[in-house]
């Protein structure tokens, strides 16, 4: 396991390690972006993200969603309180969460742990529209700069299990693929067609099987680590630029 000092990574480490992974889960994104806010804040790259969390200016929406803009629910939604709304705290978070009426930094999460091949052009088609709902409503207006960003997890384990209801489908190598047989594939087609769509795409390599006794492993732990810190530097900047 990864001893991390980013929240981000270590939530995702949790969603495997040590317990079955239900794909359907519907809040895992939102948990991450949870996470994803908090190490912007930790990082300290953007004094005027610290100063907008510290002031209570901006935070999180709950429901992620702009209040009186109509658009498709993200994973996560930073944007300006609304004044005179309550916002809350939680324990062991800076970010607070309330009722926005911006969007500023939106995030999308994606993980793709089995059958990657044949679920990827649905993913890619549900992150580019996801990418233009930040931008605009459901009206189709552009409303202010907002910094978008997808994490996309890719698993690249010799083989994994999936589960549907009580039942288990094992990867064989012939009727099911391997992960670690399509992630390059998958990635390829991430770096062509989702990057472009995003101000920061992050890439999540990691080794999963989902049989107990539930073993996790980044693809590359010292890598997964310097990655993430990389995008946290540039979202950070492009904060800084913007707002």
């Amino acid at each position: 396991m990864l001893a991390s000092r980013w929240r981000l990574l270590t939530a995702y480490e949790k969603l495997f390690a040590n317990k079955l992974y239900r794909h359907r889960s519907n809040n895992q994104g939102d948990l991450l972006a949870l996470e994803l806010y908090e190490d912007l804040y930790a990082i300290g790259n953007s004094a005027k993200y610290v100063a907008d969390v510290d002031e209570l200016r901006r935070g999180i929406s709950l429901k992620n969603v702009r209040v009186g803009i109509r658009a498709r629910r993200g994973d996560g939604t930073l944007g300006q309180f609304i004044p005179g709304e309550v916002v809350i705290s939680e324990p062991g978070y800076h970010v607070h969460r309330g009722p926005v009426a911006t969007l500023d930094i939106g995030v999308e999460v994606k993980i793709l742990n089995k059958a990657m091949i044949k679920q990827i052009n649905e993913r890619i088609t549900s992150l580019k529209k996801q990418a233009e709902y930040f931008v605009k409503g459901r009206d189709g207006r552009a409303r202010g700069n907002p910094i978008t960003i997808a994490i996309i997890g890719v698993n690249s384990a010799d083989y994994t299990v999936g589960y549907e209801g009580d039942r288990s489908y094992k990867t064989d190598g012939k009727t099911h693929a391997h992960p670690f047989e399509e992630a390059a594939a998958v990635e390829e087609r991430i770096r062509n067609e989702v990057v472009p769509e995003f101000d920061e795409t992050i890439i999540l390599r990691y080794k999963a099987t989902n049989e107990a006794p539930y073993p996790f492993s980044w693809a590359d732990s010292a890598g997964a680590s310097r990655e993430y810190a990389a995008s946290l530097v540039r979202i950070c900047a492009e904060y800084e630029r913007r707002f």
